[in-house]
């Protein structure tokens, strides 16, 4: 037998396993959040940090209390992605109460009620946002200007004891919030554009940070982490849609650029779509999920009450996951 044979096909490719799954997904978020801390404080840095740590004692408690093995679980980095998730959802001036108590739902809730690791049927980062967003909807709506925060000392203040005794100055409305409440008031998008929370594409300094959620979600595809077809079908329809509406009026609904690079879009489209758990998993579903997302949180954003509408829509389509999976299965070899 020639020696070389040894080392001929076939080859068995081990899969990756779930903490090295988890530590490319956080490694590809790292640039988003540093970019983020540039533009917005360090409030984005001790967010994330306070939600990584609450998450990780709340799973060890979890996994205490189910009997589960810490070392297998504890450290698989999953709670630690949820938690920045969550982190870069909720407003850098976010009470550190209402930090833990989502992290306390995403965890507890959304994760372990339904049997911990992979048997989640909502994500957790965006349920337990969507949950804090309900509960605490004034104290999720104070948000640092673009370039323009306070020092840690005072960040640090602020996140501890509340934003009370600190001037108007240093909080303000989202540009998604701006451009909301602009149309709600029968303005037109190039009244209200002249705000200065506007820049030459979506936000003033925030319009920037998409482009690094886009780098880390490209680099996950590259490396067969997430399905690239799910963000493109994602950001096509959100284009697509945006794109007709504007269109037929551009003086009341906002360009499709805007549209891709305001808010949650970016980041949902490459991090949190793409999570294999609560998401459909056969081919056509995966395309249909994503197209539902995007279509729904247009409708939210452009008629609905809230500015953002991408964390609602991904927990409705994740109610529509089993359901999808189960029409669009592809049919087994001999199967009629």
């Amino acid at each position: 037998m020639n020696s070389s044979s040894a080392f001929s096909s076939p080859h068995i490719h081990q899969a990756p396993s779930v903490q090295q799954v988890m530590c490319q997904v956080i490694l590809a978020l790292v640039p988003g959040i540093l970019f983020s801390t540039w533009i917005y404080g360090w409030g984005v840095l001790i967010q994330c940090f306070l939600a990584v740590l609450f998450a990780q004692v709340l799973e060890a408690i979890m996994l205490r209390l189910r009997k589960q093995p810490l070392q297998l679980f504890l450290f698989d980095g999953s709670a630690v992605v949820t938690a920045l998730l969550f982190a870069l959802c909720i407003t850098p001036y976010t009470p550190w109460w209402i930090n833990l108590v989502g992290m306390a739902f995403a965890i507890s809730i959304a994760k372990h009620c339904y049997g911990g690791l992979g048997q989640n049927i909502f994500n957790p980062a965006m349920a337990a946002y969507i949950f804090v967003l309900l509960c605490f909807p004034l104290e999720l709506s104070l948000h640092p200007a673009a370039g323009h925060y306070p020092g840690l000392r005072d960040t640090l203040e602020i996140i501890a004891f509340g934003i009370q005794g600190y001037s108007d100055g240093v909080s303000g409305a989202t540009v998604l919030a701006t451009l909301k409440t602009g149309l709600d008031g029968m303005g037109m998008i190039s009244e209200i554009r002249t705000s200065p929370v506007f820049g030459q594409l979506a936000g003033k300094g925030s319009e920037w940070i998409p482009v690094f959620w886009l780098a880390g979600g490209i680099w996950l595809a590259y490396q067969k982490i997430i399905k690239w077809q799910v963000p493109a079908a994602f950001l096509a329809v959100l284009f697509v849609i945006s794109l007709i509406f504007y269109w037929y009026d551009d003086s009341h609904y906002i360009s499709p650029l805007f549209t891709l690079l305001a808010g949650g879009s970016m980041l949902a489209a490459f991090f949190i779509i793409t999570e294999p758990v609560s998401s459909s998993t056969t081919p056509a579903g995966r395309i249909i999920f994503a197209s539902g997302v995007a279509i729904i949180a247009y409708v939210i954003r452009t008629w609905g009450n809230y500015p953002d509408g991408v964390a609602f829509a991904v927990l409705l389509m994740n109610f529509s996951a089993p359901i999808i999976d189960r029409l669009t299965r592809p049919k087994v070899v001999g199967e009629t």
